[in-house]
């Protein structure tokens, strides 16, 4: 068993190992205010090009929280997203949307203060979501930056977050959904990380998603960092067999590149120290190059909020540094691709 899905990992390197490797990062702007930040300066840097102190990335995975846009009934705030797409057009970066009740970030499920969700009668509140979602995707399935959809962020996962819901009726009608309104632009669904396995049942995406999470806290037996022993070709096997199976491509929407707490605190109430005990500038390198060597050609990293947060809350840019320094040389790879 263990042979078959090394060959498959190694057949899935190297068929995409001449792609251009696009390297992204997800950016939330509540999360960006929980450092005390400001958001629009935040996602600013993070596209700027590195001649100007920023990373350059040319990719960067945003969300669409119905809480955030659709405070009140038919009432809509779009003006920060708005913003975050004009800067992505500004800096020539691409979109990856979040849409849908469940997005990254805890609680996870982001409804409105106006609806309750907890309940199972979907019935009472899924036209108010496929409503918001119309909205959402009207307004921006023309916006040149956008490239793809990523719908119901780890839908399945019932460990965590606050969700209640997981119809997968419901994910099926929202891809539908989706696909009607703009059948151009891909839609992409995401699981969560180190199951052996593949999904096999409806919906089949555009292209399927996968979390990689290396250096978390045990807090169930040892209360100890833990490491996941997995070799980087156990993702590219399933990448490959998800390929094989289906003919559909996965992609890193979510790679680790941030502190996990322990005891669930949050980054701003532990020491730089405790902080660099599960990610620092030195695993960060060796976590970029560990999403590499899986195969798959496009990595959002888990974390920007932070790497700025050290930058210029505790003047500490060795983080921001080694994201620019991974974004650098991915550009220079992908320009010697791009001259054979």
């Amino acid at each position: 068993m263990t042979s078959a899905l090394y060959g498959i990992a190694e057949w899935y390197i190297h068929k995409h190992d001449s792609q251009p490797l696009v390297l992204g990062a997800s950016f939330i702007p509540d999360y960006a205010k929980s450092f005390g930040l400001d958001p629009k300066q935040t996602l600013t840097a993070m596209l700027q090009p590195d001649s100007q102190g920023g990373l350059g990335l040319k990719q960067v995975r945003l969300v669409s929280y119905w809480s955030d846009i659709e405070p009140s009934p038919n009432h809509y705030d779009f003006s920060m997203l708005d913003w975050e797409f004009a800067q992505a057009n500004k800096y020539g970066a691409r979109v990856s949307l979040s849409i849908g009740l469940r997005q990254p970030r805890w609680p996870e499920c982001h409804p409105p203060t106006w609806l309750d969700v907890q309940g199972n009668n979907e019935n009472s509140w899924e036209p108010q979501l496929f409503q918001f979602m119309k909205t959402v995707v009207n307004r921006y399935k023309a916006n040149p930056a956008l490239h793809d959809y990523e719908l119901e962020n780890e839908f399945f996962m019932k460990v965590f977050g606050t969700c209640t819901d997981f119809s997968r009726q419901r994910l099926i009608d929202e891809l539908h959904l989706v696909k009607a309104i703009d059948p151009s632009h891909p839609v992409i669904i995401s699981r969560s990380d180190n199951w052996v396995g593949i999904p096999i049942g409806q919906p089949t995406p555009d292209e399927f998603a996968i979390s990689v999470y290396k250096r978390v806290w045990d807090a169930t037996f040892t209360h100890r960092y833990f490491e996941y022993p997995l070799p980087p070709w156990f993702y590219a096997a399933l990448a490959g067999s998800e390929e094989l199976v289906s003919g559909k491509d996965m992609i890193i929407h979510e790679l680790q590149a941030e502190p996990w707490t322990p005891g669930g605190k949050l980054i701003t109430q532990i020491s730089v120290n405790e902080m660099y005990k599960s990610m620092n500038p030195k695993r960060l390198a060796a976590r970029i190059k560990y999403g590499e060597d899986t195969g798959m050609r496009t990595i959002d990293l888990w974390g920007a909020e932070w790497w700025y947060y050290m930058k210029v809350k505790q003047h500490d840019p060795a983080v921001w540094d080694t994201v620019q320094q991974a974004a650098a040389q991915a550009a220079a790879q992908n320009q010697k691709l791009a001259q054979k």
